[in-house]
């Protein structure tokens, strides 16, 4: 297994190492020894969820409260998405950057994204099926959305024609997010996470 850091703190992309046979093959998709060494602290599993897109949807922004925030290690069974992480933390270095990775069952990548960063998807095939490990569990007082194809982030979205849920089609700009105090802090995040460590 090969974890590389992106270049947004708090994001890191997952390699397994697949081994294969005629009869099929076997991999390590997840090792929470290993994310550990990396991230500093164990993932805390207390929700694990599954989506099931058709071609050209897009999910997301995505993100949570912190604390506690909601960390999540998610890939791809199934099919194929273009995998999207945005920093939203204020007063981070890299605020407003986002970062793609594809996901999908040929590499069986994987990405891990900390509490306080945004997420989204786009499905690339039908029947594309992600898998989430997450560190909370739901909490929808605590969950908000930043639109995905908000011109501020400017997401380069591999779709056309981005098919969207309702609520993220009427989610609001970053900017928007922002001027209503509902994005989390680049500081309040780096507090969180450094309490995560000395447990």
């Amino acid at each position: 297994m090969k974890i590389r850091p992106l270049g947004i703190e708090g994001a890191w992309e997952v390699t397994p190492q697949q081994h294969g046979d005629p009869r099929g093959l076997f991999l390590e998709w997840y090792r929470f020894d290993r994310l550990a060494e990396v991230v500093g602290h164990p993932l805390d599993l207390a929700q694990a969820n599954m989506s099931v897109s058709a071609a050209g949807v897009v999910r997301g922004i995505h993100f949570a409260d912190v604390p506690p925030g909601q960390a999540k290690y998610v890939t791809c069974p199934r099919g194929a998405v273009v995998d999207v992480i945005v920093d939203i933390r204020v007063g981070s270095p890299t605020f407003g950057r986002w970062e793609a990775v594809r996901l999908d069952d040929v590499d069986r990548r994987a990405v891990y994204i900390a509490e306080g960063l945004g997420h989204g998807f786009c499905a690339l095939t039908d029947d594309a099926t992600l898998t989430y490990l997450c560190s909370t569990t739901y909490n929808p007082a605590a969950e908000h959305t930043v639109h995905p194809l908000d011109p501020t982030l400017g997401i380069e979205w591999p779709a056309a024609a981005p098919t969207l849920s309702a609520r993220d089609d009427a989610a609001p700009s970053l900017d928007a997010a922002r001027a209503a105090g509902t994005l989390p802090s680049y500081d309040t995040c780096r507090e969180y996470t450094e309490t995560l460590r000395q447990e």
